[in-house]
């Protein structure tokens, strides 16, 4: 169910499904009542309780929201301000962040971040960062879970150098030597040049989602691999 799951904090819980807690996005693969299950088999075992994942209707933006109410926000990220809200951000091959901050007294303030081209183009993970220093965190980190990797991420040689102008870091060239784009190291390096403490997953495996079958990507569809999408996730444990 779980490529990567760890206690990050007291009480807090940060993990990246796999293809085991199957596909968590109703309109994608064709059977929404499989996907609303697999969302209830995945809070059963979170522990948080039926329809308590909070979840937001993405759209390559770089929109923060903010949680808290039972409507899905249109947003590519989303904030609890008291760690109360159990996050999940839905992907198939962009980056899933999960930000954990410490706020007045210790508190959480927890976010989650959906960042596709556009939205690490348009930093979307620093917009995330200031919404989370807005609520009062003070020590950041984060953890970029699976997603197509710099080698495989192929594009057109305008699009790469239109998005390395912006973010140097992206600048890649696929396995066979085609202009291509990483995002993950993007993503990182706008969160360190914040002073986020990036936390390496360790242990999880390949986290390119073309290259692992264990997981859901959008490029592999092609290829036969089924549809769907994993998730990025925290929440408060216990």
């Amino acid at each position: 169910m779980f490529f990567w799951t760890s206690l990050v904090a007291p009480g807090i819980r940060v993990a990246f499904t796999d293809r085991g807690a199957g596909n968590l996005a109703p309109r994608i693969g064709g059977n929404p009542d499989a996907a609303v299950r697999s969302r209830q088999a995945l809070e059963l075992e979170l522990g948080t309780g039926p329809g308590s994942l909070r979840f937001m209707n993405q759209t390559h933006s770089t929109v923060v929201a903010e949680a808290g109410s039972q409507d899905v926000p249109e947003a590519d990220a989303l904030v609890s301000p008291t760690g109360t809200d159990p996050l999940a951000v839905l992907v198939a091959d962009c980056v899933p962040v999960v930000l954990v901050g410490s706020a007045a007294r210790h508190e959480p303030v927890t976010a989650v971040i959906h960042a596709g081209r556009r939205g690490v183009e348009g930093n979307i993970a620093g917009r995330t960062v200031a919404e989370l220093q807005r609520h009062g965190a003070e020590s950041i980190s984060a953890w970029i879970g699976p997603s197509v990797c710099g080698r495989c991420y192929e594009v057109p040689t305008d699009m790469r150098e239109e998005v390395a102008q912006a973010v140097p870091l992206t600048h890649c060239s696929t396995h066979w030597g085609t202009p291509s784009l990483n995002l993950p190291a993007g993503v990182r390096g706008q969160l360190e040049a914040l002073g986020v403490s990036v936390q390496d997953l360790g242990g999880g495996g390949n986290p390119c989602t073309l290259e692992n079958e264990s997981l859901f990507s959008h490029r592999a569809v092609r290829q036969g691999r089924p549809a769907g999408r994993l998730a990025g996730l925290v929440w408060r444990d216990g």
